[in-house]
This record gives C-alpha cells, structure tokens and sequence, in this order.
C-alpha cells in the first residue's frame, strides 16, 4: 500500500458504494474518515460549514456527488486548499452522453478533480447487481413484477463489491493518476433475462413488462416518486437504450488483475439470504 494516503475521506460513507469501501481501506490500514449526513463524520453537500472539520487531515477523497452540480466545484477546489492531493470519483457509464435530467453532479465532479491540479481518477460502473436486491429494483421483484422501458438492450451489471475494491485500490495504490476506468460484469443481460435469472434461483414467477418511456413516467408517479426523480430515472433508460453502455470492459480487471464477480453468482447468495422472499 502507497503511504500516499495519510487520512481518506470517504463521502456518501452510509451509502451503497461507501459502505463496502470504509472496511476495506481500514482492514488494509488506511485512516478513514467516514462521512456522510448521518455517519461518523458529519458531512451534508448542502451545508459548507461541514466541510471543514470533514476536510481536516485528510490528503485523499472517494468523492460521491449529489445529483445537484451546484456544491461540487466549490468544494473540491476547499479540499485541495485543505491539503487533498488525490481524488477518486464515482461516475457512471456513458456520463459524457448525460442530459439535464441526469448524472450532473458526477459529470461536475469528474470537471471539477481535472480542473483542480490535484491527482485524480474516475470510476465509472454499470447498474450495480444489488440495485434488484437492495433497493430501486427490490420491491418490484418481490412483488413478482418488473416493468422497465429498456427492451432488448444489453446490460452488464457489475457487482458493487468489486466497485468497492476498485475505489479502495485506487484511493491507496500509485499508477493511476489522470485515468478513467469502466467498469462492468464479465457478462451482458437483458433485463428480462436478469429478472428471469432472480425468479430461477428465487423459486418464484417473476414477470418482466415492457414499458413506453411515457407509461414508465406515469407509473414511477403513481408509486409516489417524485417528478424529478422519475425525470432522472428515465433520462438513465433512455441513455442505456443508446447502447452506449451495452459493451462487457474491463476496468475490474485492469485494476485487480482478476476477473468480476458474475450475476448468476450473486443472485445464487442474494436469494438464499432472502432478498427476494
């Protein structure tokens, strides 16, 4: 491990990706600072005065923007001020396609560490495998119905755990400043086929539905998201429906010298631990 790192902000610590990278940074001897609104460094985008006591000691930051651009620039211009010589920053794949009503805070994130002067390095994954077993796709599953507006278009789901390895090598490694990696499962599904997949191993029917981008609008409404998030939910469809984001890469095993984790996998271990009951 590179000495490179002396303390490690970790943003969006209670989140999806954040979770799982706290405990492997600390289990290979990294100080972390783990923070987020309700963690234990107390951090909110929307409040700058956080900043600060967030920023202090740390010389290495796993930057998770907000969906709002507007906070990021000016913080990551506070942190290097603050002594951060390295960013690791969470995007997404085909961000360079991004419209209006989605991926502008990492699109600003990604502007932001390049313009900053200090080291960075920007992931950029797939739809994570638990996004069915942990929230946004759960709850129609057990439901025994996903309806999505994507038709045949291929996805290559990465499992959020090798994301998690990937940031953590990345934020404690050497060798990567300036360079952007994507990063996939090592096999594309429909999501018909994955919802098919989940049902197999769940020993349940699960019925896959094809929507309109509009009748998708409509029913993300009537289950009570609100408008700017069924906006940013489709804007994501219809950028996977480009096929941009269709193509199995190979950042995982650029950076770990092994191959990803596959969904069948997962979704052997995720049923057996309920996640579908």
């Amino acid at each position: 491990m590179t000495t490179h790192a002396h303390q490690i902000l970790v943003l969006g610590a209670t989140g999806k990706t954040g979770r799982r990278v706290v405990p492997r940074l600390r289990t290979a001897g990294a100080a972390v600072r783990a923070a987020s609104r309700s963690g234990e460094v107390r951090f909110d985008w929307f409040r700058p005065e956080t900043w600060p006591a967030a920023l202090e000691g740390a010389s290495a930051v796993y930057l998770v923007a907000p969906d709002d651009p507007g906070p990021v620039p000016g913080f990551v211009k506070q942190a290097v001020a603050a002594g951060v010589g390295r960013f690791v920053v969470l995007s997404g794949r085909g961000i360079e396609h991004v419209d209006s009503d989605f991926g502008q805070g990492m699109a600003a994130a990604e502007q932001a560490v390049r313009d900053s002067g200090a080291e960075w390095t920007v992931i950029r994954p797939n739809n994570f495998f638990q996004n069915f077993s942990e929230d946004l796709w759960q709850a129609p599953l057990r439901a025994g119905r996903l309806a999505l507006p994507i038709g045949e278009v291929l996805e290559p789901f990465v499992d959020v755990e090798d994301v998690a390895e990937v940031a953590a090598a990345l934020l404690t490694r050497d060798g990567h400043a300036g360079r952007v990696y994507e990063l996939s499962g090592p096999q594309a599904l429909t999501f018909a086929e994955a919802a098919r997949t989940i049902g197999r191993a769940a020993g349940r029917e699960i019925e896959y539905v094809e929507l309109t981008p509009e009748e998708y609008h409509r029913e993300l409404l009537a289950e009570g998201y609100p408008e700017a998030v069924a906006r940013m939910l489709g804007a994501l469809f219809a950028l996977h429906r480009t096929g941009c984001t269709a193509e199995v890469v190979d950042g995982v095993r650029r950076v770990l010298g092994r191959e990803p984790a596959g969904f069948e996998s997962y979704v052997v271990r995720a049923a057996a631990g309920g996640a579908w009951s």
